[in-house]
């Protein structure tokens, strides 16, 4: 997220506008200077902003997450709310109902 800040600044100095005051910066700032203003719009252009992690991504999964998202898919809810109430990507959640021998794990990965 701090990266998302990050770009956020840089885009209000291309804009000619401090990000601490708000203030317009003057004529003669290096901010109001075309060479400057393109240099910036170009950087922010070039970068993207940081997609929020979820919560749980990267830490282990406990048999009683194992045990809700057997039942979830058993009983017919979508890899992509079960995604979401586990707060794990959907990739995440075909990744571990293969790995339970639910799924065939390889089936997502040729459907793209």
């Amino acid at each position: 997220m701090l990266e998302n800040k990050h770009i956020e600044i840089i885009k209000t100095l291309a804009n000619g506008i401090d990000p601490i005051t708000g203030e317009v910066f003057a004529p003669d700032s290096p901010y109001q200077q075309p060479d400057i203003i393109r240099a910036l719009n170009y950087a922010t252009q070039r970068l993207k902003p940081v997609k929020p992690q979820q919560e749980r991504h990267g830490k282990p999964w406990s048999t009683e997450e194992d045990n809700k998202i057997s039942d979830a898919f058993k009983s017919g809810t979508s890899l992509s709310k079960i995604a979401q109430e586990q707060q794990r990507t959907r990739g995440s959640i075909e990744s571990r109902l293969g790995r339970l021998g639910l799924i065939d794990q390889h089936y997502f990965s040729r459907k793209n």
